[in-house]
């Protein structure tokens, strides 16, 4: 169907702007209704403007009756199209029932489109309830992927900083939720703990009690004008109980508990933790009398220098403010926990702020004693486990180390499916801890068995023979870490506090033997680096007898304490270095000697004692000696 403009001259559309004119006046008219002069009118238009889409999609809208006249105008890929170009030609493949077909490439040439670009654009819709052919792609005025880019990233961090400063706000506004937001500065309700889940620490119990006392009765103590301490600082090793000090003091007193971290108080932003330090105070005050909790002070309370960071600045004055300052924080003990006491600021350790600390040393063998029976009690042990035996062989243990003992003793035993933890439990736990697991899938050529079980022979024979030695608890030869093999002893009560000089010089001729042992066996030529660490502790020994003891028979260096390196803020003459090299090797010297000439007169012993390591791998003290008489081992 073609339309002739017979009414409009030709000297119309030669002007643009009388052209421009007429297709306004026209596109206003032909909005409301189509008559055929009109339609005339705007195909003539519309031919003149190929490139107008508006123009086009009004003409195509005016022809809509006329689908085939629509889809093939559309198609001829002369005319611009546009979203209402696109709308007539899909209105026109339903009414053709072409909906399925895809456009014309003319079509997509027209609106800017290759036919890759339109390739999985398709999507189902609906106009009228039948189904069509949707928007192929977005519209050639769309943004760039960058100008979307650039307003979603403006959008989140506008909605970030909303979210920030609203929730920054609600804490402002809440004191009581200092914390953290959402979460009330409470006390625990219940401790559950007392002096007597406290072993191993009985002079650090005693000096707590008056604390517990002051909280039960305060007026018994004030009423002279007398004031307890404020603060009270429990220093010590990790794992000596210094936590569990803190919640048997709340627990024995029936008071408040406050627990806090050092680390809490820290946050990126400044002020935060100065602020979670007077919410804490200030929840503190509404329950006194209580007792505040600080474990690992030195977080917040580390000394302050020139170019410390503000907010550090900012909680620890806080805190000073808070402990002794123009704040009262009557009824209210502060208890606070560090393994680095000298880290403390000076003004935090003043007296009126942290004025008592407590030592929590590691415990004793009595106190090692107490906290493994504590711990045994709570499991089933069988009769025959020794604890004492193990309490002598962990000195250095903390109660910590102590727990993890009986944990893994325990782990053991129901890994083999016993009913009761033994004492062998009790000692591969011991050993586990001290050495390390057992390398059983280790291949050790048998000379080097042979020599291993001959060295750890020769420690073990000179700890027996030797006056003021270490009683031997067991030798083996089964690996374990970095060595080979190993001959424990168990030192007595005693031997705990302080050693004599015959003892030390027994323990140097203990670390000989196992090197004097492969000499005499294997010959000076056939010595291993086995004896290395034997060799180190020898020579720590000896040093220590001589620089820090007084214990110089030469007379060469003297009865006086010589420090020796810049670390210890005093450096020696030549002269005196002289004589402690000498005495210390006079000192290892004679221990050879000793140990070479005892092992070559019980040759025959470790010859024995060799023989059933290589047997059994693993000798108790019974089993040594049985073994050095010639007896069968069992």
């Amino acid at each position: 169907m073609m339309f002739a403009l017979k009414r409009l001259g030709s000297h119309v559309m030669s002007k643009s702007s009388k052209n421009n004119g007429v297709l306004l006046r026209v596109q206003k008219r032909w909005k409301a209704s189509f008559s055929r002069r009109q339609l005339e009118e705007l195909e003539q238009a519309a031919d003149s403007n190929p490139h107008d889409s508006n123009l086009q999609a009004t003409f195509l809208n005016g022809i809509k009756r006329y689908p085939e006249q629509v889809v093939s105008r559309v198609e001829s890929g002369k005319f611009a199209g546009n979203g209402g170009v696109l709308k007539e030609y899909v209105r026109a493949l339903s009414a053709l029932r072409r909906i399925d077909e895809t456009p014309g490439e003319n079509f997509m040439k027209a609106l800017g489109i290759s036919g890759s670009q339109a390739e999985g654009s398709m999507v189902g819709s609906g106009i009228g309830g039948s189904p069509m052919l949707v928007k192929l792609v977005e519209n050639q005025g769309s943004e760039s992927f960058r100008t979307q880019l650039w307003k979603t990233v403006r959008v989140l961090g506008i909605a970030g900083i909303v979210v920030w400063g609203l929730s920054y706000l609600f804490e402002e506004v809440n004191p009581a939720k200092g914390m953290g937001i959402g979460k009330e500065v409470k006390p625990e309700l219940s401790v559950g703990k007392t002096f007597d889940d406290v072993k191993g620490a009985d002079e650090a119990k005693e000096e707590l009690e008056e604390i517990v006392h002051y909280l039960r009765d305060p007026e018994r103590f004030t009423r002279l004008g007398g004031k307890l301490p404020k603060g009270v600082l429990l220093t010590g090793p990790p794992g000596t109980g210094k936590t569990l000090l803190a919640k048997a003091v709340a627990g024995e007193a029936d008071v408040p508990f406050f627990y806090a971290s050092g680390s809490e108080f820290e946050e990126m932003f400044v002020g935060v933790g100065a602020r979670r330090i007077r919410d804490l105070f200030e929840a503190a005050k509404q329950n006194a009398p209580c007792i505040v909790f600080i474990d690992e002070i030195d977080a917040v309370g580390s000394k302050r220098g020139p170019r410390e960071v503000q907010s550090v600045k900012m909680t620890l004055n806080q805190l000073l403010v808070e402990l002794d300052g123009f704040r009262g924080s009557e009824g209210i003990i502060i208890l606070a926990a560090t393994n680095f006491p000298s880290m403390l600021d000076p003004a935090l350790v003043r007296p009126g702020r942290f004025d008592q600390t407590v030592s929590v040393p590691l415990p004793d063998i009595r106190g090692r004693r107490e906290i493994l029976k504590l711990y045994a009690d709570q499991i089933p042990v069988s009769a025959e486990a020794d604890l004492d035996a193990i309490a002598r062989g962990t000195p250095g243990a903390s109660g910590a180390d102590l727990a993890n003992l009986v944990n893994i003793a325990a782990l053991r035993a129901s890994k083999a499916g016993l009913d009761v933890v033994t004492g062998a439990d009790f000692e591969f736990a011991k050993d586990k801890i001290q050495m390390g697991n057992e390398r059983r899938s280790a291949i050790i050529p048998k000379e080097v068995r042979e020599m291993t079980a001959y060295h750890e022979g020769g420690h073990a024979l000179v700890a027996i023979h030797t006056a003021g030695a270490m009683a031997v608890h067991k030798a083996t030869i089964m690996p374990r870490g970095r060595a080979l093999g190993m001959v424990h002893q168990l030192p007595s009560e005693s031997e705990s506090y302080q050693q004599t000089k015959r003892q030390m010089l027994a323990t140097l001729d203990v670390c000989m033997g196992g090197r004097v042992a492969e000499e005499i066996i294997y010959g000076a030529d056939q010595v291993t680096s086995g004896a290395s660490s034997d060799i180190q502790k020898a020579t720590q020994i000896a040093e220590e007898m001589v620089t820090r003891y007084g214990m110089d028979d030469s007379g060469n260096v003297g009865i006086v304490h010589v420090p020796l390196g810049a670390r210890e803020g005093r450096q020696q003459s030549p002269e005196t270095l002289k004589a402690v090299d000498e005495e210390i090797k006079r000192l290892l010297s004679e221990s050879y000697d000793r140990a070479k000439k005892l092992l070559k007169s019980h040759k025959r012993e470790l010859d024995y004692l060799a023989k059933a390591l290589l047997e059994h791998e693993t000798l108790t003290s019974d089993q040594i000696k049985l073994a050095i008489k010639g007896k069968k081992v069992v």
